[in-house]
Order: C-alpha cells, then structure tokens, then sequence
C-alpha cells in the first residue's frame, strides 16, 4: 500500500519526510530515498535536498516496494509503473537486453527481477518494447503484457521521443533535419550509403539548446528509430556526441556517452490515457554546459 501526503508549505524532502514520518527511524526514511521509493508528483526521487512546493503530493511506497527498488542497479528508477506497463530510467552502460557476451546485468534481466519481487517462482515478467544502446542513458518502456507489447509496437511510430545530447563543435544552423540512407546490416557499425536494398531512410530533427565555445547542447527528435541514427547523423554533420569514439568523437569529458533519452510522450494502451514523462539531462553532462 502506498501513502500518500500532501506538501502543505514549501520545504527540502528530507526534512518533510521526517517531520511527517517522527515514528520511522531516520535511517529508514533515508532508505526510501536510496531505492527510489518515494516520488514527487508521480516521479521517483532520491535527492534529500529536492525542493518541494505548496501542493506537492508525496508518496511512499509500500515496503515491498521499497524491498522490490533495492533490487535494481545503481541509477537505474521506475518512474511509472501498473498492470500494463512500466517506465524506467535507464543508466548508461547497461545493455536494454541480453546479448551473446551478457545474459544478466541487463535493464530487462533487473526489471523482471524486480516485478518479481526477487521470487524467481513468480510468473511476473516484462516485455521488450524498444531499446536504448547500452551508452545512452534516459527513459524507456516495458510491457508487462504481451497484449500492452502488441499495442505499443504497433504505435510505436507515433511517439513523441526526444533525446538531448552532448556533441562536439557546432550544428550548422539552430535547427534543422539530418537525414539519410543507414545501412545496419554490420554488426559494429551503422553508417550512412546510398539508397539500396540494404538501406532504410532514416530522419533526426535537431535544435540548438545552448552553445559554449567547445561544445553544444541539442534537443533531437525523432522520425524514424534505426539503429544508432542520432549517433551516425551527429557524426556526419561534423558534431559528433562527446564520448562517442564508434562515431568519431575526438573528446570524453564526462567519460560516458553524451545521449540520454529525455522525454516519452505516448497514450496507454489500455485507457487511451496520453502519458508524457520527461527525464532531465544527467549532472555529470549538464556541468560541461
């Protein structure tokens, strides 16, 4: 079960959730926040010093969920979760799935753990929707029916997906579409070639966010969803994504790829309800801005 409370005056987490909480030992409030199990507004957060507002609404999650949190990796938060689907924070470097060289440390192997509750006999489970590279952090969506699966791929086109990146130099203009043929059919590398049957077309809205004298900040959204196309698109253009080497990045500042999915807006495939999440850009890349 989940408590909810509403913030009354403004004021730091933390100090709310003590002053609202006195017969909880501290410790354990401060283990709410580690493992994700207190959200603001619907959204997860672990800051103790996250601002609140007049009207906030706080919510607490059950002890099995605070259990079921503690099971998920580092930097990795469910920001939305019901009986048919499930919206997490991915961090970078973790793979969205098993590959041939890694079955377990992966977003979909920790998520069924965690719908699960850690009971391996449990029947619950997760379904892929769409992946993210193991480099790029930010929001992504699992089923948790294959009915759910089935109606999100279907839609999946029509998703307003954006993505805000770290990338060397300077774009061409303030805004702008990149396009152009990729070819995916080599395992390591996408690139772009010229129209065949071993091509698909592939289109990237770019806009300026904020320029320093090095590097700049864009807002991308997305046509079409081909392998790694930010990526090949950014590097054509001769900005390619810091930390980006696959793709021709000379720099590494954060050391970590400068991509993070930033915001889903899609209907629920059962109510109809329009869902938007929006996932800000990680500390470690806002401070070269």
């Amino acid at each position: 079960m989940t408590t909810s409370l509403t913030v009354e005056r403004p004021a730091e987490l933390l100090p709310f959730l003590f002053a609202c909480c006195p017969e909880v030992k501290r410790t354990k409030v401060r283990q709410w926040l580690k493992h994700g199990a207190v959200l603001v507004n619907g959204q997860s957060v672990t800051r103790t010093n996250h601002p609140l507002q007049t009207g906030d609404v706080v919510s607490i999650g059950a002890s099995g969920e605070v259990r079921a949190a503690g099971l998920l990796p580092k930097g990795m938060k469910v920001w939305f979760d019901d009986a048919s689907l499930i919206v997490i924070e991915k961090p970078e470097n973790l793979l969205s799935m098993a590959s041939e060289t890694e079955r377990e440390k992966t977003a979909y192997a920790f998520l069924t753990d965690y719908v699960r509750r850690g009971k391996r006999q449990s029947q619950h489970r997760v379904w892929i929707v769409h992946r993210l590279d193991r480099e790029t952090s930010g929001l992504m969506v699992f089923a948790k029916t294959e009915a759910a699966k089935r109606a999100l791929q279907a839609d999946w086109d029509d998703v307003n997906k954006r993505y805000l990146a770290v990338v060397e130099g300077n774009p061409p203009a303030d805004q702008g579409v990149l396009s152009s043929h990729l070819d995916e059919t080599g395992p390591f590398r996408v690139f772009s070639a010229p129209q065949s049957k071993r091509t698909r077309y592939a289109v990237t809205h770019y806009r300026v966010m904020n320029r320093i004298a090095a590097r700049t900040l864009l807002e991308l959204t997305l046509e079409t969803g081909r392998r790694n196309q930010i990526r090949v698109h950014l590097a054509d253009a001769n900005c390619p994504i810091i930390g980006d080497q696959k793709y021709d990045a000379r720099t590494n500042p954060a050391r970590r790829l400068g991509l993070h999915a930033a915001a889903l807006k899609f209907k629920h495939p059962l109510t109809g309800d329009l869902l938007e999440f929006e996932s800000p850009l990680p500390e470690v890349l806002a401070r070269l801005l």
